[in-house]
């Protein structure tokens, strides 16, 4: 199951807490949708900017995103 979260608001004028929250769930500029892995975390998260996103609950299962890291150096043999 995953979560298709939607910035319907603007977060000017918004506690910094509930700007970072917005930013912490992917959503950078209005009418733009993500699509989360249903969590409990992402749930709360949704909860407390709810009067400024819509969601709605899709089968299927959310892109995982890979993490950014050093890269692999080269061996030379």
């Amino acid at each position: 199951m995953a979560l298709k979260v939607k910035l319907v608001r603007s977060v000017a004028s918004r506690p910094q807490d509930q700007k970072d929250t917005v930013r912490g769930l992917g959503l950078k500029k209005l009418n733009q949708e993500r699509l989360l892995q249903d969590t409990p975390a992402i749930r709360g998260m949704v909860a407390k900017v709810s009067h400024l996103v819509t969601w709605e609950v899709v089968e299927g299962e959310a892109p995982v995103r890979a993490r950014k890291g050093k890269r692999a150096e080269s061996k030379e043999a």
